[in-house]
């Protein structure tokens, strides 16, 4: 092995050592605060990172299977979401309160930078919402069945999807004429697969995926990867961000599952859970943190001045909208709450500064600064949310216990 790869092996034992420890530490910390097991991913990645202990960095290979659990991370996003029930008012909702901040970060980023397209770049990360950050601590907490956790989830779908669509339009460096025919090629792509996913299943098809369920075939379980697989590749293949194309599979994977039985679709979510939450999206938050420039942070005190100043500008131009847009319904304490989970943001925060420090239209410690609210963000933020929603039982007794708005009134 080379010398460029002498850390590798270590890296490939502290990366799932941090991993471990996540959860353990969230668990030993749980009756005093509940803080979420990703931002001890984030930080224990910082810790181990080159810019605290040194223990190591990020090769060929960890970087990889980041951009894998990164993937992944979006797929299971969209894997969630059922535009069956988030159609309509939620969804409408949402996307008001999304354009609204759009807006708004717009305005910011002709206010921070003169240059309108600079402008436009360094606003854009203020839209973002963390949906695949915030769905584990949705499950954790026993909200995903909830009205309420359809309101975030509609909330965090236009927050992950609309920016990608805006990262595609104004980050691609392609003509306006170009964009649309590449965003109109993969709706195409997109509208034919979902046109299949929603045929009824073969007989073959159902009598393959109930006999391989737990044997090494696991023909569920690759299809869905290859649809994963299939859909990243077409919007590599034109161009576009490969989140869009995770995120598309997701939702096109649950369509295709629909008619499978729900003891066997169960089976099956455990094991895609299996496959994310437990080896390769931890992996992608850890490298996040390891990634994680504290130096050009910390070289400059105006520079982490910054830091709470996009943390509050996040809350006001993400967070504000959604709560203010949330159904009349809606109590005081749960629409603070929904403003919150809209306003975490950071997967597409590291992505969108990422491209544009990569462009030259951001400095790397401002980007720094971002990426240090966006990792506040989802330390603080999904707290205080679950702080003002009160304790969450599991939704057996949730539903029964306390009352919730009705979803079909909005």
């Amino acid at each position: 092995m080379s010398a460029d790869f002498q850390v590798e092996p270590l890296a490939l034992i502290l990366i799932p050592a941090a991993a471990v420890a996540a959860p353990l530490l969230a668990d030993r910390l749980l009756r005093w605060v509940a803080v979420p097991t990703v931002v001890f991913e984030i930080v224990l990645g910082v810790l181990i990172g080159p810019d605290v202990l040194g223990w190591t960095h990020v090769d060929d290979l960890v970087g990889a299977l980041s951009d894998f659990g990164l993937a992944m991370l979006m797929f299971l996003a969209g894997y969630e979401i059922d535009f069956a029930k988030l159609r309509g008012g939620p969804l409408k909702r949402a996307g008001a309160a999304w354009l609204v901040a759009l807006a708004a970060a717009l305005g910011v980023g002709a206010t921070v930078n003169p240059d309108p397209l600079n402008g436009a770049f360094a606003g854009l990360a203020l839209t973002t919402t963390a949906l695949g950050t915030i769905l584990p601590i949705l499950r954790d907490a026993g909200e995903l069945p909830t009205p309420f956790g359809l309101l975030v989830m509609a909330t965090g779908a236009v927050g992950e999807f609309g920016p990608i669509i805006a990262v595609a339009v104004l980050l691609s460096g392609n003509t306006p004429l170009r964009t649309a025919v590449i965003l109109g090629a993969f709706a195409v792509i997109t509208t034919t697969a979902v046109a299949y996913a929603r045929r009824p299943r073969p007989h073959w098809m159902t009598r393959l995926i109930r006999r391989t369920l737990r044997t090494s075939g696991q023909f569920a379980i690759r299809t869905v990867i290859l649809v994963l697989a299939v859909m990243v590749a077409a919007a590599l293949w034109l161009d576009l961000d490969m989140l869009l194309g995770a995120f598309t599979a997701g939702i096109v994977s649950h369509l295709l599952l629909a008619d499978v039985p729900e003891a066997e679709e169960e089976v099956i979510e455990a094991k895609l859970e299996g496959i994310g939450f437990g080896f390769l999206v931890p992996v992608f938050f850890v490298v996040s943190g390891m990634n994680f420039d504290l130096a050009a942070l910390l070289d400059q005190p105006g520079t982490l001045l910054l830091v709470p100043v996009f943390l509050v500008l996040l809350l006001v131009v993400r967070g504000l909208p959604a709560a203010l847009l949330a159904p009349d319904g809606l109590g005081r304490h749960d629409r603070a709450a929904l403003g919150l989970y809209g306003a975490t943001a950071l997967p597409l925060v590291v992505v969108i500064t990422t491209i544009e420090v990569d462009a030259g239209h951001l400095p790397s410690s401002t980007a720094a600064a971002l990426v240090g609210a966006g990792l506040l963000s989802v330390l603080l933020f999904p707290l205080l949310a679950q702080r003002l929603r009160g304790t969450v039982r599991p939704p057996a007794a949730a539903d029964g216990d306390r009352p919730r708005v009705n979803a079909e009134s909005w």
